[in-house]
């Protein structure tokens, strides 16, 4: 769970925008935008989907395997 607090993180800061202007721009709260950045567990998909495709990107399963190798 990590790499997704990181990736919104970096992908915000570089589009220069805060936290309260990200989560007006993905429609979704303020707490929604911080919880994802902290790292929180108990996020709806859907919300962080929102979130994402403001980046061009969604959740998607990756194989644990694939997953360790690129970590690693």
């Amino acid at each position: 769970m990590n790499q997704l607090p990181q990736f919104v993180k970096k992908r915000r800061k570089k589009l220069n925008i805060t936290q309260v202007e990200l989560a007006i721009k993905a429609g979704v709260g303020l707490t929604v935008v911080r919880k994802i950045e902290q790292g929180k567990e108990n996020l709806s998909m859907a919300k962080v989907n929102q979130v994402l495709i403001m980046f061009g990107h969604v959740l998607q399963p990756v194989n644990i395997k694939d997953h360790e190798k690129s970590i690693s």
